[in-house]
């Protein structure tokens, strides 16, 4: 894979943020500019002051420094706001697109996306650029100016300053050789560490009802003692490196001030010139040690960089598509070939059927036949290798995402709700949701009367497994979520799984309900009150479609039991008419 368009895609955004990078080098410019304040105040009070005990001239040099390092103050915090207002540009620019590759990306993957890819790889790159490391980009080119400027003093003191930052600059090196792989074994240890923690958060009730908690610890410390290993071993490899470059910094201060010392002594130089040289090697060499010391930061970043280029590079920026007029539901597959992503092997084969405005069609089949990927390629989860998807004419990758998922209700397998209220869960999460068309979902999916007995009503918030709820009150808030919005098709994945008979006939009640209103539906079932609405039934057997026609044809033909299971259908229509 060729990460070069993921890479021009971010460039594209970083250089959005030119002109708060000019603005910072020409902060940095004066910033570095005013550094010299304190060498030339001390060459000034050595070599004038003293020699000529002039109180009025240090006064003056003194308001003057004073005046100076107020204004460097005010600049260096002047480029730092900058600094992080670049940040922000860079992550306002991606984040709609990270976001939505992100969810692209975890619903092609099953949601297997580790902890930090994507958002969390931008938000490193954001933090990289309001980091003192940024300074030291800036400051670095300036440090030529320093060395030169001690070069004027005495050329000695030069060839010492110039010997001690190759020196230190070697070490920035060598940092990044011996680091790069134990930083990114550090990060990635605790990524899996982070990954379980939250799986087992998820599931608190299930390892708490089945006693597992000293199992899950036990394999969660595993995670964690590895990911503290790791950790620990880069901390000190990377201390060691910032120990070294501090000491060694420091250590040539010194040697400037013993050199400028001993020239001082031979008459080839004054006292200041010494004060001064050792100040100037100090700020000349302060950007390298600042780089090693946030070097994990550095490293965090282009590891992001590196993965966030993949990312975008996985999934093609989509130009906007023509707004096409809301359809009919008419929906025809013609040979439609699905492979799940990450497999090799196909689904669902070849399969064709057609479904027409009113008309409710069941799909049934053992367990891993292929309905759940049917379900997941007619809502546009998952592409379709081969075949169309079409719905009144148009194939469905014709249609915005959110588009086509207001066109197309659906209900998964598994129900999750959201953190917020279930008026904004049924209303798909709307920062502003239309109550009169929440209420009319909830009533169409006969939640209406279960969510009014609740303390809060539509305004009781609900966590991401549904809290207080029961699963088939769940179940009718996801299948109300659904029908918000009025969609032409229904795609219900096993809805009946968690509901009592009240509910399945309040299931049923919906389905006629939209039927009779010119709409279509869709049901995954394996119990036979689910297909009890269903005039079309669709037998799938190892990703084939093994039959497909007129209910109670079907299951003759297909179904040994078709007696028994056409009276358990007649019993569920029966049921659902009588209520």
């Amino acid at each position: 894979m060729n990460p070069a368009q993921g890479r021009s895609e971010l460039r594209k955004a970083l250089r959005a943020s030119w002109k708060l990078f000019g603005t910072t080098f020409v902060f940095s410019f004066f910033v570095n500019a005013l550094m010299l304040t304190g060498p030339i105040y001390m060459l000034q009070v050595y070599d004038r002051v003293l020699g000529s005990r002039s109180e009025e001239t240090l006064l003056a040099l003194s308001i003057l420094v004073a005046f100076l390092y107020l204004m460097m103050g005010f600049l260096d915090y002047a480029r730092g706001r900058v600094l992080a207002r670049a940040g922000a540009v860079f992550q306002t620019l991606l984040d709609h697109r990270v976001f939505t590759t992100v969810l692209r990306q975890a619903g092609l993957s099953a949601g297997r996306l580790g902890p930090n890819t994507g958002l969390r790889d931008l938000e490193a790159v954001q933090r990289l650029f309001s980091s003192p490391a940024m300074f030291a980009v800036f400051d670095i080119p300036w440090t030529p100016v320093f060395l030169l400027a001690i070069f004027i003093f005495h050329p000695w003191l030069g060839y010492l300053a110039v010997g001690g930052g190759t020196f230190l600059i070697m070490i920035t090196f060598l940092n990044q050789w011996m680091t790069k792989r134990v930083v990114a074994e550090a990060n990635m240890a605790t990524a899996q560490a982070d990954l379980f923690a939250d799986a087992v958060r998820n599931e608190a009730e299930l390892v708490q009802s089945l006693g597992m908690r000293a199992a899950v610890f036990d394999r969660w410390m595993r995670y964690r003692e590895l990911s503290l290993s790791r950790t620990m071993s880069s901390s000190d490899r990377t201390g060691t490196f910032s120990s070294a470059t501090k000491t060694i910094r420091l250590f040539l201060q010194s040697a400037m001030l013993g050199l400028g010392a001993y020239l001082v002594l031979q008459g080839e130089m004054t006292a200041g010139a010494m004060i001064a040289g050792s100040i100037l090697l100090g700020r000349a060499l302060a950007p390298v040690e600042q780089a090693i010391g946030q070097w994990p930061l550095v490293q965090r970043a282009q590891t992001g960089w590196q993965r966030l280029s993949e990312l975008l590079e996985k999934s093609p920026f989509e130009e906007p598509k023509t707004q096409l007029p809301p359809p009919r539901a008419i929906l025809d597959v013609q040979q439609l070939t699905v492979i799940p992503p990450g497999d090799k092997h196909a689904a669902l084969r070849m399969m064709s059927f057609r479904l027409e405005p009113g008309k409710a069609l069941g799909v049934i089949g053992q367990s891993g036949a292929g309905k759940s990927t049917l379900a997941r390629a007619l809502t546009g989860v998952w592409p379709a290798a081969g075949g169309k998807i079409r719905l009144d004419g148009a194939s469905t990758d014709q249609y915005e995402p959110d588009v086509l998922g207001s066109y197309i209700g659906y209900l998964p397998q598994r129900v999750t709700l959201f953190e917020g209220t279930i008026a904004e869960n049924i209303a798909r999460m709307s920062t502003e949701p239309d109550a009169k068309k929440v209420i009319e979902a909830a009533k169409k999916a006969g939640a209406h009367d279960v969510i009014v007995r609740l303390p809060d009503g539509y305004d009781t918030r609900v966590t991401a497994h549904g809290g207080r709820l029961s699963g088939g009150q769940v179940q009718r808030i996801g299948l109300a979520r659904a029908m918000y919005g009025n969609p032409v098709l229904l795609v219900l994945d096993e809805p009946n799984s968690n509901l009592d008979s009240i509910g399945s006939d309040a299931l049923n009640a919906a389905i006629r309900e939209m039927k009779s209103q010119g709409q279509s539906v869709i049901i995954m079932a394996h119990r036979p009150a689910a297909i009890a609405e269903c005039e079309l039934l669709l037998v799938i057997e190892d990703g084939l479609a093994k039959a497909f026609g007129p209910r109670d044809e079907v299951l003759q033909k297909q179904v040994q039991n078709h007696g028994q299971v056409n009276k358990s259908i007649a019993a569920g229509a029966k049921s659902g008419a009588t209520s």
